[in-house]
């Protein structure tokens, strides 16, 4: 079945919008807590609501995917993530809206049930370039999410904020019934053996290679996001909430400039993006880490550093799904997993590091994520190559050889073997 660009901007947009859950409550901390009446010291637990509640989701919920209807599975995941929406913009205590940010954040996992359906929507020859659009979406929730959050608050009040995604959500789910088609599932197992399924991936080393990438990746990542407003709001410059926003545009061009990513990886490059983009990422804190004199280095910095997180998380993914394409929901939630963790580790680190060394420790702190993760690419080359020579193909499929040597059922399905399968 081809997938239509409306399709495909639909998918993109579920991304956008439901990730957006997680990420709106970093700037309404302070109407919330004034409000509500709830101690600074106790904010960092709404925060802490939607990214616990997203972790448990992505380890429980997302290995659904191989085994239901992934169109019903978004409806439902949706429809269950307005209302936790709900119940945060009705929230009266704090324990209400912590129990409603973080039933949104539960649910918020849709994004990798869409991400996985996208993948398996798409032909061996345009995967990469689906996976660049739809998570180009996840990217622009996550960094669109605070201007949208901190422009909507400011006029009408945080709970504003809530009740507007509660309607996009539901008029997305909507769309999904009308627009997308019914996933026919040919995998017959248990909720257990899923997840049993899952777990036997933290044995395989391509993918824990992968993983460990995210987790540097998105560690750099959290480190830029998390602590750039320190020495942007301190001297010299002394920006508002308001300007240092802005700096989330520059984000934006750079994520969407990186879905030309999704093509090469199409061309049977997505280990080479990958690997590439890593070097980029690292390079890039040499202009980011300049906040205290240049805002315009500050600015180019940015734009390189979120183009090599999404080439490279495109590159990666576009390898896992190709490999492990008869559970793309369970390879996509067990490598978002990294990808949490290496996010949580990027924001409570820099901070620690700002404190002790300023800025310019921060920026050694992201160089040094990136060059982890580059390390890992490397040392990763070995079990790359063995995929890619025991691909095999044989009258017009192909299937993992090391598996049948192994007596364990393929990780690959058979399937028409294609040059640009994209495995390299």
């Amino acid at each position: 079945m081809t997938l239509t660009f409306g399709r495909r901007m639909l998918l993109a947009t579920i991304c956008s919008v439901a990730v957006a859950a997680i990420y709106v409550a970093q700037p309404l901390l302070t109407q919330v807590g004034h409000e509500l009446g709830v101690p600074e010291a106790d904010l960092g637990w709404i925060v802490a609501a939607g990214q616990g509640g997203y972790l448990i989701g992505l380890a429980f919920l997302v290995p659904l995917g191989d085994m239901l209807d992934r169109r019903k599975l978004i409806v439902g995941h949706l429809l269950l993530a307005a209302v936790g929406m709900v119940l945060a913009a009705a929230a009266t205590q704090l324990w209400l809206l912590l129990a409603g940010i973080a039933v949104a954040g539960l649910f918020a996992v849709v994004v990798q049930i869409t991400v996985a359906f996208a993948s398996d929507l798409s032909t061996a020859t345009d995967r990469g370039r689906t996976l660049g659009a739809v998570t180009s979406g996840v990217i622009i929730g996550i960094l669109g999410a605070r201007v949208f959050a901190g422009s909507l608050a400011a006029l009408w009040g945080w709970r504003s904020v809530y009740a507007a995604l509660a309607v996009l959500v539901s008029a997305l789910t909507l769309l999904v019934l009308k627009s997308l088609p019914t996933d026919r599932r040919s995998v017959h197992a248990t909720y257990g053996e899923v997840l049993a399924s899952l777990g036997r991936l933290f044995r395989e080393r391509l993918f824990v290679s992968r993983g460990l990438i995210a987790f540097f990746l998105f560690a750099s990542f959290g480190t830029l996001w998390s602590g750039l407003a320190l020495p942007l709001a301190a001297e010299p410059w002394h920006l508002n909430t308001a300007q240092i926003g802005l700096f989330g545009i520059a984000g934006l061009a750079g994520a969407l400039g990186a879905a030309r990513a999704g093509r090469w990886a199409d061309a049977g490059r997505a280990d080479l993006v990958t690997g590439g983009a890593l070097v980029l990422l690292a390079v890039s804190w040499s202009a980011s880490g300049q906040a205290t004199w240049s805002l315009w280095l500050v600015i180019v910095g940015v734009v390189v550093l979120d183009f090599a997180v999404q080439a490279a998380h495109v590159g990666n993914q576009h390898l896992l799904t190709t490999v492990y394409s008869h559970r793309t929901s369970s390879v996509i939630g067990g490598y978002m997993l990294f990808y949490s963790l290496g996010s949580a580790l990027g924001a409570s680190a820099t901070t620690t590091v700002y404190s002790a060394a300023g800025w310019t420790g921060a920026a050694f702190l992201g160089a040094a994520f990136a060059l982890c993760g580059f390390l890992v690419w490397v040392v990763s080359q070995r079990a790359v190559a063995r995929v890619r020579r025991d691909v095999l193909c044989d009258h017009g499929s192909f299937r993992l050889a090391s598996a049948q040597r192994k007596n364990r059922p393929c990780l690959v399905q058979t399937r028409r073997c294609s040059s640009k399968a994209g495995v390299g």
